[in-house]
């Protein structure tokens, strides 16, 4: 019998070097059976504090703490074997100093075994992602509109659609990828200003109401599945899993009240 080559996960410089090339896909996944899923489909799956919002109820990503964001990472990495794993640094674990980021990315990569962590901020950040991409830990970086300054942002808002902030956002991409990120979510901006930013760096850019001309694309897999009855307009939804939820527990409720589960297939003799 001979040896099989074991599957080796893609990389971080991997996903680097598809800057132009094939396009990137990209979903989010906060759980090991669904990530087995993804990962026979995605190039990288990214562990999103978007699950405070999704799997636990939160107004906004503010409140999620580290150890939420390592538990669903740890899960992720198990259930998959392929795609690179990228897991998001949670509010207030980063912003302070480089080396408050180095000290929780490399918790995060060390607990949950993921290959790349993911921050948010522009220009103000590349000093932080230069010095942990430095020291070992790959940075996907996140520009526009960046859910963890809600607050400052004054709400959930497209960026760009004043022309005369595109210089700003282009800025902050340039930034990112000179200081090290080896990949750059743009997040809600203007078409126009997506494509510019696009073609202004030298790496991939991921998109997520932005352009289909970005490098790839990434949805958030509860949208796209139909799970969240109010999506943003950028979500294309490919599925519609929850109706289909709610009809199967109804189902079992309605049988369980008449005795008709469990039947002679699911009792032991």
């Amino acid at each position: 019998m001979s040896a099989q080559t074991p599957i080796r996960r893609i990389t971080a410089p991997q996903i680097r070097a598809r800057k132009g090339g094939e396009p990137i896909v990209s979903l989010t996944s906060y759980h090991a059976h669904t990530a087995k899923i993804v990962d026979r489909y995605a190039d990288f799956i990214l562990v999103g504090d978007s699950l405070g919002m999704v799997m636990h109820g939160m107004d906004s990503t503010i409140g999620v703490p580290l150890d939420l964001m390592i538990m669903h990472g740890k899960a992720v990495v198990r259930g998959t074997e392929r795609a690179l794993v990228v897991v998001d640094m949670p509010f207030g674990t980063y912003e302070e100093s480089p080396q408050m980021a180095f000290r929780n990315a490399a918790r995060i990569m060390k607990e949950t075994a993921c290959g790349a962590v993911k921050l948010e901020g522009g220009a103000r950040m590349a000093e932080t992602i230069r010095f942990l991409s430095e020291r070992g830990i790959p940075v996907m970086a996140h520009i526009g509109l960046t859910p963890q300054s809600v607050n400052t942002m004054g709400g959930f808002k497209v960026q760009g659609r004043d022309e005369a902030a595109w210089a700003t956002h282009i800025d902050d991409a340039l930034a990112v990828a000179q200081a090290g990120a080896f990949a750059l979510v743009v997040e809600g901006v203007v078409e126009e200003l997506a494509d510019r930013i696009t073609a202004a760096v030298d790496i991939p850019t991921i998109g997520i109401g932005a352009s289909k001309h970005c490098d790839g694309q990434i949805l958030v897999l509860e949208d796209m599945l139909g799970l969240n009855p109010h999506v943003p307009k950028f979500v294309k939804v490919y599925g519609d899993l929850g109706p289909a939820i709610e009809r199967a527990v109804a189902d079992y409720a309605a049988e369980v009240k008449t005795r008709a589960f469990p039947g002679a297939d699911q009792v032991y003799r």
